[in-house]
């Protein structure tokens, strides 16, 4: 696949650089990286063996491919550092709510862009990805940005009018999931847990119960009557919940996110 440069050397860049090189993707003398803090990219250099260059130009030139993994305020500005380097070679962006057209406004109408919504999970290799390519990208573009990101959890290809979605459920949705876990072990305290304990409690309990989502195929729906048992403790808890307004409250939160990345892009 020829090496691969990021732009960018945040945290995301790192789980994605780790996540390739334990799935075997990459050598780490394929991974180049460039960012304007030298300490973060030597630390990078060093924790990985990955190659640092020097000058943006340079990464470019000795990429096959690159990863943009700048703030969204500063994709304009990197991408037109070396827009003539970029012309034929497929540019990944991870930047939130910087569509294909904005980033082919400046290196032109024929590049090859990948949008990608990736989310924080992928620092331990749990993300949940999509991708959207341009209409100039071909299945080596595509297959090249999946296999990226299968590397760091899950990835699906979806049109890019869905993106605003896909950024308020994947990528909000570790915040809602992260309160939820914090409710839990609330109650496990108000229930009488040590506080260390009801908060390792309430994580597993999430991640067993979205694995089995995963694993089984089942439907929550189903999922849940296994656990509710007629009179049971669950049941009640379900009430409880269902009072409360619950399932509204995550509908509304997932849309409220919805409408806000629809502004911001």
């Amino acid at each position: 696949m020829g090496a691969v440069g990021f732009i960018g050397a945040g945290n995301m860049a790192e789980a994605i650089i780790g996540g390739i090189l334990k799935k075997g993707l990459y050598k780490p003398l394929e991974i180049l990286i460039y960012d304007i803090r030298p300490e973060r990219v030597h630390e990078i250099s060093a924790k990985y063996g990955v190659v640092v260059s020097d000058t943006l130009p340079d990464l470019v030139r000795d990429s096959a491919a690159v990863l943009v993994a700048v703030k969204p305020d500063k994709v304009a500005y990197v991408l037109g550092q070396a827009k003539d380097l970029l012309q034929g070679k497929p540019v990944i962006s991870i930047a939130a709510g910087v569509t294909i057209s904005a980033i082919q406004a400046v290196i032109g109408a024929a590049a090859k862009v990948v949008r990608v919504m990736p989310n924080t999970p992928a620092l331990v290799l749990e993300g949940a990805t999509a991708i959207a390519a341009s209409q100039t990208c071909g299945e080596d573009e595509i297959s090249t940005a999946t296999h990226i990101f299968s590397a760091v959890g899950r990835c699906r290809q979806v049109g890019e009018g869905l993106m605003n979605a896909v950024t308020a459920l994947s990528g909000s949705g570790p915040a809602f999931c992260f309160l939820f876990i914090e409710a839990l072990a609330d109650g496990g305290v108000r229930a009488g847990l040590p506080r260390d304990l009801a908060l390792e409690l309430a994580a597993a309990t999430v991640r067993g119960a979205a694995t089995m989502v995963l694993q089984t195929g089942r439907h929550p729906g189903e999922l849940k009557d296994m656990v509710a048992s007629p009179g049971g403790t669950t049941i009640d808890g379900i009430s409880a919940l269902e009072s409360a307004g619950f399932r509204a409250a995550a509908m509304d939160a997932v849309f409220a996110a919805y409408l806000k990345a629809g502004k911001l892009s």
